[in-house]
């Protein structure tokens, strides 16, 4: 059954298949979120389930970044691939700062489980986008969830291999451009971390992928890392 609180909000026809935006009450963040699905003809039709892909964006972007600038759409309608785009943070969620600052809060929820005030009773990316989307997506649309991919960029990369360095044989492959690779040593990253996870930093590790590709011991896991010599 689907999310009785999902919502429509437009939909917009794409190569073969439709672009979907969504909202939908979160018990992870304790609001409102909002994503991007784009449904090839096969799953619109409900004649295939569709291998599925979550993209995380980066620092300062939303649920639109990848679906109007990455073109994408045309490579998904083409091999019959459903794509899914959350935002980046919850939004509007009151916590004093959120605004102030563009490498925290809003547009920057670091795909993490907070748990320092005043962040933890909604800055939950983590649970949000591998648990309660997931569950909405694949309750709600014509998804194969055993062909599961995903990948994002900057931010977002940090937060495709964490996710899918933590959950072994739920993704089957994983792709990181440009990503913050190791945020316990990085700027972008310690900052957050004693934020959202505090001052100890044996806590951050849970969230470090370079730390735990040390201990993975799940089945094989094709990933791609792409890196740029420049910003």
């Amino acid at each position: 059954m689907s999310n009785p609180t999902l919502v429509l909000v437009s939909k917009t026809r794409c190569f073969k298949g439709e672009v979907r935006k969504y909202t939908h009450d979160s018990a992870a963040t304790n609001g409102k979120m909002t994503f991007n699905i784009y449904l090839p003809d096969v799953a619109l039709s409900g004649k295939e389930r569709a291998p599925v892909l979550y993209y995380l964006s980066g620092l300062t972007c939303n649920e639109d970044n990848m679906v109007t600038k990455g073109g994408a759409l045309a490579y998904l309608s083409e091999e019959r691939i459903a794509l899914v785009t959350p935002d980046t943070s919850p939004r509007g969620a009151g916590v004093a700062g959120e605004d102030d600052d563009w490498e925290l809060g809003t547009g920057a929820g670091f795909y993490v489980d907070a748990t320092e005030e005043p962040w933890k009773k909604n800055y939950n990316m983590y649970s949000y986008v591998q648990t309660e989307l997931q569950q909405v997506v694949a309750e709600s649309f014509a998804v194969d969830t055993s062909r599961t991919s995903i990948f994002g960029h900057s931010m977002g990369g940090h937060g495709a291999l964490v996710l899918a360095l933590r959950n072994p044989g739920h993704y089957k492959s994983v792709s990181a451009f440009a990503p913050i690779c190791h945020p316990s040593t990085s700027s972008w990253g310690r900052k957050q971390f004693t934020a959202y996870l505090g001052s100890n930093e044996s806590a951050w590790a849970t969230y470090d992928a370079t730390e735990l590709v040390k201990v993975y011991d799940g089945p094989v896991l094709p990933v791609l890392v792409d890196q740029g010599d420049a910003d």
